[in-house]
């Protein structure tokens, strides 16, 4: 009976061992899951192209608006200085206003404050679409040595004056 319950014993013993050696092989540990993955790519976001800082305390001089240069000896320009203020000359009168480079280079221009001078009627109109393009400005970018201005009313472009 002894040697029964010995044989009985043994077998339990073998059979638990071997339980326990199969769920081992079927078991896996902390990670391996993660361990035994190919490795896949880490997500990279896309680099943000390099934003671009507004020349402050730089005189500008207009050269066109949408592509129509502008006429005459006294071309309209611009300056913004460290607190913000743009003054310049529109080709008559003078101007003042308010403007803030803001991020991903806009540019927002508050109401403009103006000389009263009178001026002849061509050079008044050039006056007025520069002025306009001016305050409705949205966007702002630096191509080669030429500051161009995207707004509403078109593309003004001014080259740094000496």
């Amino acid at each position: 009976m002894k040697a029964m319950q010995v044989a009985l014993a043994a077998g339990a013993v073998a059979l638990l061992a071997s339980a326990t050696q199969a769920s081992a092989q079927n078991m896996m540990g902390y990670g391996q899951k993660n361990r035994d993955k190919a490795a896949q790519p880490q997500y990279i976001p896309p680099l943000k192209a390099q934003e671009k800082v507004f020349p402050l305390d730089s005189t500008w001089t207009a050269v066109s608006l949408n592509g129509k240069p502008f006429a005459g000896a006294e071309r309209p320009s611009f300056i913004i200085d460290k607190q913000y203020r743009a003054r310049g000359f529109g080709g008559c009168n003078t101007f003042a206003a308010t403007a803030f480079p803001l991020k991903e280079q806009h540019l927002a221009v508050g109401p403009l404050a103006l000389t009263k001078r009178s001026c002849d009627k061509t050079v008044g109109a050039s006056e007025m679409q520069f002025l306009t393009a001016l305050r409705t400005s949205g966007q702002w970018d630096i191509v080669g040595s030429q500051l161009v201005i995207k707004s509403q009313a078109g593309e003004l472009r001014f080259d740094r004056a000496l």
